[in-house]
């Protein structure tokens, strides 16, 4: 009888087991279904295909890009285009400027020439470095280089153009027919070969600014006096020019002249009759003194006489209120006006040669071998002189030690 309750107890309690193992098995088997539901929702991708997919349509739309810019390239409608821009910017043009551009346009014979038009920025032209706009570009002729030997004869009809820039090249000659171009104020013609400037320069009246500098000019035409609206003249460094003709004189509105480099003995005396002129360079020519009455450049406020072979310098110099800069070469120089070395005002400058780069009789003999070296080094002396003076134009009064300056650079 125990036997047979044992036997049923325990049966009831593995039925009873077994009961909860299935139920307990439900809740593990939804869950599995669950995850492979998710694993199932859930797309797998391959980075490599992705990235291959993108590079391909990458390459697709370069070569698209490519396609339309030779289509665009070959066909008509850049030039449309900037027939358009063109006709655009002539609306805001006078009649009388807008004949002028058409004219210069037609003329392709110029093209070899740095004479580009120049239409609007969009056309690619870049107007902000130089800092003029398109209407004074279009009034600007520039040539450069050695192939050219004459000035073009299709200038002949360029009248309206008021700047000349010619530099480098192998001309010898300025064409007469300069004359023609009444409304030129600009004539930059350094480096070139130019033995002789026209008569006909004289009938420039609107010029405001001449460059011959590093010519071969020996001689200045009287007719330069009619410019009477010249501003600035540079006549450096042509060698055989040793006087300036009377007439010029009547230059009352110059400011600026340089005449270093050639082969003055003295002050012109044109130079002392030019009373707006502020700024005078007359370095490495062959001043033995200074006229006594030049004090009557009352305006002037910087003058270059160094290199020379002054041995004093007069007291009338003294008198010249304006002046605020005096550079002079000091190994012969005795004798100066106090006020030029004590006035603070005063930037006086005093250079002593270099023994060192002075030239032996053994040496003398070479002299055909270094002459453009020489001709060089000159330059970059100038230009070194030139950039330590402009640094001493920033300070407010003179360094002590700017009394009695010695470099090293052979001048």
């Amino acid at each position: 009888m125990k036997f047979g309750m044992d036997t049923a107890v325990h049966g009831s309690a593995s039925m009873i087991r077994s009961m909860w193992e299935s139920r307990a098995e439900k809740p593990r088997q939804t869950e599995d279904a669950m995850k492979l539901e998710i694993r199932r929702d859930t797309p797998v991708y391959d980075l490599s295909l992705i990235r291959g997919m993108w590079e391909t349509r990458v390459k697709k739309q370069k070569v698209r890009q490519r396609r339309e810019q030779e289509r665009l390239t070959q066909s008509a409608l850049q030039r449309v285009n900037q027939q358009w821009q063109f006709r655009i910017a002539c609306r805001k043009m006078k009649s009388s400027e807008m004949v002028e551009l058409q004219h210069y346009l037609e003329r392709t014979s110029l093209r070899e020439v740095t004479i580009e038009p120049y239409l609007t920025p969009t056309e690619g032209q870049d107007t902000g470095d130089s800092g003029l706009d398109v209407e004074e570009k279009r009034f600007i002729f520039e040539l450069t280089g050695d192939q050219w030997k004459e000035v073009p004869a299709t200038l002949f009809e360029m009248t309206y153009l008021r700047e000349w820039h010619i530099n480098a090249t192998r001309i010898l000659k300025i064409p007469e027919f300069i004359a023609m171009f009444q409304e030129l104020s600009v004539l930059d013609i350094p480096k070139n070969c130019i033995d002789e400037l026209p008569a006909e320069i004289g009938k420039l009246t609107q010029l405001r600014e001449l460059n011959a500098s590093y010519n071969k000019l020996s001689t200045i035409p009287p007719e330069l006096g009619d410019c009477e609206n010249l501003e600035r003249l540079e006549l450096t460094s042509n060698v055989n020019l040793m006087e300036l003709p009377f007439e010029l004189s009547n230059l009352k509105k110059l400011v600026h002249l340089d005449l270093a480099e050639n082969k003055f003995i003295g002050v012109p005396i044109c130079v002392l009759r030019m009373s707006s002129l502020q700024w005078l360079d007359m370095s490495n020519n062959g001043l033995k003194d200074l006229p006594q009455d030049i004090d009557r450049l009352e305006e002037l406020t910087t003058l270059f006489i160094h290199k020379n072979k002054l041995t004093y310098l007069p007291m009338s110099l003294a008198n010249i209120t304006t002046i605020n800069m005096i550079v002079v070469t000091g190994d012969d120089l005795t004798r100066l006006p106090a006020r030029l070395g004590n006035d603070p005002a005063i930037k006086f400058i005093r250079l002593y040669e270099n023994p060192i780069g002075q030239e032996t009789p053994e040496q003398e003999g070479a002299e055909g071998e270094g002459e453009r070296e020489g001709e060089r080094r000159l330059s970059d002396d100038r230009e070194f002189l030139h950039t330590y003076i402009d640094s001493l134009k920033e300070r407010d009064t003179a360094p002590l030690y700017t009394r009695k300056v010695s470099l090293s650079c052979l001048l």
